[in-house]
């Protein structure tokens, strides 16, 4: 599952559209699951006010301030990236050391999940053990397993993410909590990514996680790019104690960044009505897609975030026949599930092309 070069991603490529004759403006993107409203109101406005001619904060103080408010937490526990991807490769920079951690330089991922952790990983010369999830279980994890695997392997870090990308599996308090306190036992770290957090309807909050024994042995990840659909300008940040976060830190190079990310969030942040609205669309467009697939026979996987895992049969054959359409969907194929497309979750007229076009393949 991990022998590419590099991890695939959602996401056109400009070459694609020129292979197929496309033109960008009549495609339609669901291999990206990201907020379906669009940036949030007055971002155009606050990028025109950005100094071109400056260098951006290398410390991100405005917007690590205001999500310090928005969390109720220190601004020392907060290092924000360019994308959560790059904190990713920060953490796997900073922490597969055997010599430094007493582990054993491992790494563990539930699986299937997203590509960029075995690609991190990788690049650390890391061993990667995997607990794979359990299809006939509706993709549940064997998670006294995962305790189990990192008590004894003592992994430099663990990834898990919640809700999981391509499965949409979200595990509860008390399941991460386990994973938390086998972490701190074998001195490793768990990072849990939520990127998709919050377009879950029912969250709980894994702040906690950050407090008492397990505090030095998390890490929390978000994802403002798919908060907030600003994906071409790439923002995300972790919450941890304020010792990683400075190990972190010191690897992250200066500038990282840019101004207009940076402005970006802050008018996110100052969004109070943005979320609630996108968990609004993103339910209803979700329920009509989910009752739509199923219509046509096919098996829509239960999900608690802003996308669908779908079996149907030939993921490679359909996302080809959709693309020849100008529609764009995430074959699975790379997370081991060549059966399945994930289809990210988009207003509404988008999701009715979409649905057209399928019963055009299965008719």
């Amino acid at each position: 599952m991990h022998s590419s070069a590099r991890p695939v991603h959602g996401g056109i490529r400009p070459a694609q559209l020129r292979a197929l004759g496309l033109d960008p403006g009549d495609v339609v993107d669901f291999s990206a699951s990201v907020s379906p409203l669009g940036p949030p109101a007055g971002l155009w406005e606050a990028l025109q006010q950005v100094d071109l001619t400056a260098y951006p904060d290398p410390e991100c103080l405005e917007l690590r301030e205001a999500l310090a408010n928005y969390h109720h937490t220190n601004i020392d526990r907060i290092l924000v990236g360019n994308g959560s991807t790059e904190l990713i490769h920060l953490l796997a920079r900073a922490f597969i050391s055997p010599s430094d951690r007493g582990g054993s330089g491992s790494c563990l991922l539930l699986t299937p999940t997203y590509g960029e952790y075995a690609g991190a990983c990788r690049l650390g010369g890391s061993e990667i053990l995997e607990v794979v999830a359990r299809r006939e279980a509706g993709f549940a994890w064997d998670l006294p397993e995962a305790e189990a695997l990192i008590l004894s392997k003592r992994p430099a870090l663990v990834f898990a993410c919640n809700p999981n990308n391509p499965t949409g599996v979200y595990l509860q308090e008390e399941e991460v909590y386990g994973l938390a306190q086998a972490a701190t036992k074998a001195n490793s770290i768990l990072v849990l990514d939520e990127a998709y957090l919050n377009f879950v309807e029912e969250r709980w909050d894994a702040l906690s996680l950050l407090e008492g024994e397990t505090a030095q042995n998390v890490v929390l990840l978000r994802s403002m790019t798919k908060d907030f659909a600003l994906t071409s300008l790439r923002l995300g940040y972790c919450l941890a104690s304020p010792e990683v976060t400075a190990s972190l830190a010191a690897l992250q190079p200066d500038w990282s960044v840019n101004g207009l990310a940076q402005a970006a969030g802050l008018v996110a942040m100052a969004d109070g009505d943005y979320l609630p609205a996108a968990r609004k669309a993103i339910h209803d467009a979700k329920a009509y897609l989910t009752r739509e697939f199923t219509g046509l026979g096919l098996q829509v996987l239960p999900s608690a975030a802003n996308f669908l895992l779908i079996s149907v049969g030939d993921a490679s054959s359909w996302g080809d026949r959709l693309m020849q359409q100008g529609i764009f969907v995430r074959d699975c194929t790379s997370f081991g599930l060549p059966d399945c497309i994930r289809v990210g979750i988009r207003a509404m007229p988008d999701c009715r092309r979409l649905v057209a076009a399928a019963k055009g393949l299965t008719e």
